[in-house]
């Protein structure tokens, strides 16, 4: 055990004697909103699996850092870690809020609230931008061709997608999406992991059950 991890045990009636009544019950349904096994979890905040499984059952009390790592995590805030109510968001985005976010050549536009269940974009893929990143992370994925054709490729299967086409798949598959011309492709696009578009959409393999 690190010194991250060496914190007091949970007093009588719950985590810290009462003080973070909700955080345990939070931690773990979080973890399993953002499609993370607890192993996985753990690697990413420097703790080990029996440590953070302490934290979700209330016999260890997190500390603020810990709080902070989480709740990064599982893209979302100290505030909804301790259970508290979140507030209320503009259910409409207007196209004059949308500000773009450009990373690898692509170019993102929220298309959605942030914070919710499903992350929904607006994405610009320029002709032979990141056409050899294969992606394979939590979560599902849906997407819509706009205008252009995308070359898309999952496991070993290559589908080219027209304008009106979409797809819908477990993003644990690898897949990998490319421009077919030299016009780009633009997209929409809805994915169920609570992580930035731009850093990422690009995560490395998780296997395993959630418990």
């Amino acid at each position: 055990m690190n010194a991250s991890e060496a914190e007091p045990p949970a007093g009588p009636g719950g985590a810290g004697g009462g003080e973070l009544p909700a955080v345990a019950p939070q931690l773990r349904a979080l973890r399993r909103r953002a499609g993370l096994t607890l192993e996985a979890a753990a690697r990413s905040a420097g703790l080990s699996p029996a440590h953070l499984s302490r934290l979700e059952t209330g016999q260890r009390q997190p500390s603020l850092p810990m709080l902070l790592a989480l709740a990064r995590i599982y893209g979302t805030t100290v505030s909804e870690l301790l259970g508290e109510a979140a507030a209320e968001r503009d259910a409409i985005v207007r196209a004059a809020d949308m500000e773009p976010t450009r990373a690898g050549g692509w170019t993102y536009l929220q298309a959605g609230a942030p914070g919710r269940g499903m992350q929904a974009l607006r994405v610009q893929v320029p002709y032979g931008a990141q056409g050899d990143m294969v992606r394979v992370h939590p979560g599902e994925e849906w997407l819509y061709v706009l205008k252009g054709r995308l070359r898309l490729r999952l496991g070993d299967t290559a589908h080219l997608l027209a304008p009106g086409d979409s797809a819908h798949f477990d993003s644990l598959t690898p897949h990998r999406l490319a421009a077919e011309d030299h016009d780009g492709v633009e997209l929409l696009f809805v994915h169920t992991l609570l992580q930035s578009p731009t850093a990422t959409l690009c995560l490395g393999p998780l296997t395993g059950e959630l418990p």
